[in-house]
C-alpha cells in the first residue's frame, strides 16, 4: 500500500455557521487567494449539505507535513471567526491510498 507522502491527505472539514448563504460565500471567495498559496494544497472543494445545512471544505494536501503547516497557521487559526462558525468544526483526516487520474 503506498505512503500517504506518496499519493496525498485529504481532509474534510464540516461546520455550522451564523451567517446567510450569501454572506458566507462572500467571505469564502474574498479568501480563496490565501487558500492558493498555500504549500502543498493541490485543491480545495468548498461545499453545502443540505440535509443537515453544514457547510466546510474537502481539501488535498500532497503530504501530512503539508497538512500540518496549514494547521499550524494564522489562516487556519481564523477560520471560525471569519465565518462565523456555530459550535465546534467536525474535522476528519484520511490518507489516499490511490488515485484514480493522476
Amino acid at each position: 500500500m503506498a505512503e500517504a507522502s506518496d499519493v496525498g491527505i485529504v481532509m474534510v472539514v464540516r461546520f455550522r455557521t451564523r451567517l446567510d448563504p450569501e454572506e458566507l460565500q462572500r467571505r469564502y471567495r474574498a479568501r480563496m487567494p490565501r487558500f492558493r498559496e498555500l504549500p502543498g494544497l493541490v485543491q480545495k472543494h468548498y461545499f453545502h449539505d443540505d440535509a443537515t445545512d453544514e457547510w466546510g471544505g474537502v481539501y488535498l494536501w500532497e503530504s501530512e507535513e503539508a497538512m500540518q503547516g496549514y494547521l499550524t497557521s494564522d489562516l487556519r487559526a481564523s477560520i471560525a471567526e471569519a465565518y462565523e462558525v456555530d459550535g465546534t468544526p467536525q474535522v476528519q483526516v484520511l490518507r489516499v491510498v490511490e488515485d484514480l487520474r493522476t
